[in-house]
């Protein structure tokens, strides 16, 4: 009995000291672990190809570009420039998958127009369309100052911003319009540098034959003060009717008060027939300087000969050589292509055809919107007006600042005017060259003019 619990005794204490001796040696893993107890992998720092998200869609926003042009009517010729200029700005700035936005989206413009066949009842009912049934997101002016005036007004009241190419007079920007932005030099400041630019010509007496509608006026009413105060004698001051087709009695009072110089016109049709006549009953007059009408390309195609000597106001040209440098000087942004990828690119999209100011003006109207949208980085009208009122930049087309005064919001007073006159290259050919301002010039005035 003593024995049986000896043994059971020392069966506790062996099975005591077994359980110790493991406890102290730790145990090792199997050799081959089943699957269920295999280490993890360590996770990787990269995802793999097969899990890697698809990247997000770009999402894409078509903005609304809202105007008319005059595709009948006595602004056609004008108007279809600034129409193609329009256009052209739309195809360059969609390249390449158009403007990226601040919320990672991108937008591509999309024009939307009418022809308003110069008339300003067709003007008001159809930017009244592009607003209320097509719902633009931004306008441009139609062509000539007496639409854009109309249009203007219908853009305010909807508060949706309008650029105005084509439209000078200053009578638009002077009306409390507070969405209205203008490309164009102003009409008071037309004929300002033809004034300074025939002081030392030997110049006593002007005379003014001008156009009676809006921007005609405002033009020569300016330069009239101007020319008097640098105290030239004004011998003649005439206007005569839009669409005239005689102009012999305007041109027997010219005979009878004997200017050395003319000064006037209005815009293409009227100012080629106005010199045609004049060169036809050979007066005799020591230079012309007409509105709109020299400076387009195909003037001295219409007048041959006649065209030699004409000069003009232009509001940008060819041959014109704005600079990223230049802009630097300025003390402000270059912004947009040169004037020499412009020039080739409106000749490629409209069959070599050398691009007019008209056509400039039409193509920075967009761009100036482009600009002010990337600053922003969204369409918010507010906030894309606010960038207009502090622009100031310097662009193939000339510098751009904006005045944000009450009393004349809107009015442009960067921009400065370039002058042209019709003469002959070596070969007899007949180019437009710049002959002020001084800075700019490309060939030196021919004045007098040869006697008919």
């Amino acid at each position: 009995m003593k024995r049986f619990q000896f043994t059971s005794l020392g069966l506790l204490i062996l099975a005591c000291l077994i359980a110790c001796s493991n406890a102290a040696s730790p145990s090792l893993p199997p050799e081959n672990p089943p699957p269920s107890q295999a280490a993890p992998k360590p996770s990787a720092t990269k995802e793999s190809s097969s899990t890697k998200k698809p990247p997000a869609e770009v999402k894409t926003k078509k903005v609304l570009i809202g105007f008319t042009s005059s595709q009948t009517g006595k602004y056609k010729m004008e108007s279809e420039r600034q129409s193609n200029g329009i256009k052209l700005w739309i195809k360059e700035a969609n390249k390449d998958g158009g403007i990226s936005l601040d919320d990672g989206s991108n937008i591509v413009f999309e024009a939307k127009n009418y022809d308003d066949e110069g008339d300003k009842d067709r003007v008001q009912e159809l930017y009244t369309r592009l607003i209320s049934e097509n719902q633009v997101d931004f306008l441009i002016s139609p062509y000539s100052s007496e639409l854009t005036e109309v249009a203007a007004a219908v853009a305010n009241q909807s508060k949706k911003l309008l650029l105005t190419a084509g439209a000078a007079d200053d009578a638009t920007y002077k009306k409390g319009f507070k969405f209205i932005y203008q490309v164009y030099t102003p009409a008071s400041r037309y004929l300002k540098g033809a004034i300074d630019l025939i002081a030392d010509l030997n110049v006593e007496k002007i005379a003014f034959i001008y156009e009676n509608d809006s921007f005609s006026v405002g033009v020569i009413e300016a330069a009239k003060k101007y020319a008097e105060v640098k105290q030239y004698e004004i011998v003649l001051s005439e206007g005569y009717d839009t669409g005239i087709v005689d102009f012999s009695s305007l041109i027997n009072q010219i005979q009878q008060a004997e200017p050395d110089i003319i000064l006037g016109g209005g815009h293409f049709e009227d100012g080629s027939r106005l010199v045609r006549q004049l060169r036809e009953k050979k007066v005799a007059v020591n230079l012309i300087g007409l509105l709109i009408a020299p400076t387009d390309s195909s003037f001295a195609d219409e007048l041959g000969d006649a065209a030699f000597g004409v000069l003009g106001p232009s509001q940008w040209e060819p041959n014109t050589a704005f600079s990223a440098k230049d802009a630097e000087e300025f003390g402000v942004e270059w912004y947009g292509p040169t004037n020499e990828a412009f020039v080739k690119a409106y000749k490629a999209a409209y069959k070599g055809e050398e691009p007019s100011y008209h056509a400039a003006g039409g193509y920075m109207a967009g761009l100036i919107l482009q600009y002010a949208i990337e600053q922003v980085g969204a369409l918010n009208t507010q906030k894309v007006k606010a960038t207009l009122d502090k622009t100031d930049l310097l662009s193939f087309y000339g510098r751009v600042n904006f005045d944000d005064s009450d009393e004349a919001h809107g009015l442009q007073t960067g921009h400065k005017m370039v002058y042209v006159q019709w003469q002959r290259d070596a070969k007899k050919k007949l180019i437009k060259q710049i002959i002020w301002p001084e800075a700019g010039k490309t060939a030196e005035i021919i004045y007098p003019l040869p006697l008919p």
